[in-house]
């Protein structure tokens, strides 16, 4: 045995006592090989759908029937599965489980539960209208009250009447109306107007209400408080800054400014100087305040005082800010007769047209089409007309041998002979005559010959009657007695 098994050989026998055969171990390896091979190459589970009665089929069949055999005996078999049923709801319990169930996200409901109709509720054939409705309109720019009260719902015939009780002449554009709009016999005709409460002036509330067929007006008055407004204070690095930081409205600085800067050069202002406003104020027992125009302009320089005071009313202008002290001077440079910026200064100059080195009397003021010019002082017209190349010109004769021309215009808006004030609009601006688009031409004689407007420095002084300082200096001391702010 220990002598085959050196020599690599395998015994193979039935059993004891039965002969047997020696079988070389390369034989045995072959042999389990091509087994192996065969059972890869074996389709186990081919499709029963062809070859049908084949070996193949059959094969198929088997395997199959074994798997299906398999599953069967291994499944752990079907057990019923014990669950509890509902209790059974009597009708109002089932109507209350029904209308709370789905319809609230039915009906569109996000949070807690909304009831659904029930059986007893019928559905309506339209809409019923609100018995009243509560809006607001505004007043618009240029708008009547009876054109927004029609806007807003009230019928055409109340509106009027409504305007007629108020007197809607006097409303601001801008006022808010509060209505309460009430209901209308049929969908066709208006609602009726059951109130309307609106601000129709600053010291005056107004009510309208319905009084059976008929409207009343309520009034009801503010109280109003006029004590100006009286600000003081250092120039700092900016006038305009300083003053707007201590409250004064942006308007009456300018005003300030402009007051001042008829009577002194604006750059001599110094960063310690004092400003003194003083301007109307009213302010509302509700809290609502407006400021008026600017009653009183001082400015102290220490050695050199500026005193400034409203007096007169010129054409309904409130009156011109005046020295108090019996003359009233005004000092400065002529200020621009036109908005606009400047495209030729006064000098020799290449013509745009002509093409060759001209002299230029004047200067060119580039401006929109139709913008309004203004008189650059008081004076009189000389000539209002056609002036050659000018085109449609205006020329002013003034006080001390001074003459301002205005060329190019549009349009007039003086003639000859008529008397003008200083920021008065004398015409428009155009493009007539020898023009390459629409500027004013401005041209500026001292005694007959052509200078350059900004070289002009104007002084005039009028006396005052010593009744009208008497009473411009009282007024002046009732505003310098108003509590600062």
């Amino acid at each position: 045995m220990f002598l085959r098994e050196q020599q690599g050989l395998e015994w193979a026998g039935a059993g004891a006592g039965v002969p047997g055969r020696v079988i070389p171990p390369s034989a045995d390896r072959a042999w389990l090989h091509r087994a192996r091979a065969a059972a890869r190459e074996t389709d186990w589970v081919p499709d029963l759908g062809r070859d049908i009665g084949s070996r193949t089929w059959w094969r198929g069949l088997a395997t199959c029937t074994a798997l299906c055999a398999g599953a069967w005996f291994l499944s752990p078999g079907f057990q019923p599965l014990i669950g509890a049923s509902a209790p059974v709801m009597g009708e109002a319990a089932f109507e209350e489980a029904r209308t709370q169930s789905f319809a609230p996200l039915a009906l569109g409901a996000t949070t807690g539960r909304r009831m659904a109709a029930g059986a007893l509720v019928r559905p309506l054939s339209e809409t019923p209208e609100r018995p009243q409705i509560e809006l607001t309109a505004a007043l618009g720019d240029g708008d009547t009250l009876t054109g927004t009260l029609q806007r807003a719902g009230v019928g055409g015939g109340e509106a009027a009447r409504v305007a007629a009780l108020v007197g809607a002449a006097s409303l601001r554009p801008g006022t808010l109306l509060s209505l309460t709009l009430g209901r209308r016999p049929t969908k066709f005709q208006p609602r009726p107007l059951e109130k309307l409460d609106f601000r129709a002036a600053f010291d005056l509330n107004m009510t309208v209400l319905r009084a059976g067929e008929g409207l009343t007006v309520l009034r009801r008055p503010i109280a109003i408080d006029r004590t100006p407004l009286h600000v003081r204070g250092i120039v700092g690095a900016s006038l305009y800054r300083s003053a707007r930081a201590a409250g004064v409205p942006a308007r009456v600085v300018e005003t300030y400014l402009k007051a001042l800067g008829a009577h002194m050069p604006i750059e001599r202002i110094d960063p310690g100087d004092t400003f003194d406003i003083v301007a109307d104020q009213q302010r509302a027992a509700t809290g609502e305040v407006e400021v008026g125009q600017l009653q009183y302009a001082g400015l102290d320089q220490g050695r050199q005082k500026v005193a400034l005071v409203r007096w007169g009313d010129r054409d309904g202008d409130g009156g011109t800010l005046m020295d108090p002290g019996g003359q009233v001077e005004r000092r400065g440079t002529m200020g621009m007769p036109v908005a606009g910026r400047v495209t030729s200064t006064f000098g020799m100059r290449m013509h745009p047209l002509l093409g060759f080195m001209r002299m230029h009397k004047g200067t060119d003021i580039g401006a929109a089409y139709g913008s309004p010019i203004y008189a650059a002082m008081d004076g009189v017209v000389q000539s209002a007309g056609r002036a050659g190349g000018y085109g449609n010109f205006v020329k002013l004769a003034h006080a001390g041998g001074l003459a301002t021309g205005y060329g190019h215009m549009s349009r007039f808006a003086v003639r000859a002979g008529m008397r003008v004030a200083r920021g008065q609009v004398i015409g428009y601006v155009g493009s007539t005559g020898i023009s390459t688009g629409p500027h004013l031409h401005w041209e500026v004689w001292q005694n007959g010959r052509p200078v350059n407007p900004r070289s002009i420095s104007m002084s005039s002084l009028q006396a005052l009657p010593a009744a009208t300082i008497r009473a411009m200096k009282a007024k002046m001391l009732r505003l310098l007695d108003t509590p600062l702010r």
